[in-house]
């Protein structure tokens, strides 16, 4: 197929939606379906809005995924060590997950 070919393909498809991996279990979804976590200057944010700058990572809305992500995935991903403060709030967020 074609430069054209494949431009009016992808007008044909719809909006390009950008694709995240869940550091919990590892699915792949669409990044309007998951919540990310950043790394900032000032620690580590859930960021509801998708637009903080700083290293992000991203979970699922669920408390498995959650609990996954917090033992080292989510470490790993945003490259620093969470700290105590980070893990706390983490983990009260969590709870107010679905199971």
């Amino acid at each position: 197929m074609d430069f054209l070919g494949e431009r009016m393909a992808m007008s044909l498809k719809g909006k390009h939606q950008p694709q995240r991996t869940c550091v919990g279990c590892g699915e792949v979804q669409s990044k309007q379906t998951l919540i990310r976590i950043v790394r900032t200057q000032q620690g580590i944010r859930i960021d509801q809005t998708g637009k903080l700058p700083g290293r992000g990572a991203y979970l699922h809305a669920q408390r498995a995924c959650w609990e996954k992500g917090l033992v080292k995935a989510l470490s790993r991903s945003l490259r620093t060590s969470l700290t105590t403060d980070d893990r706390e709030r983490l983990q009260t967020f969590m709870l107010t997950l679905t199971e």
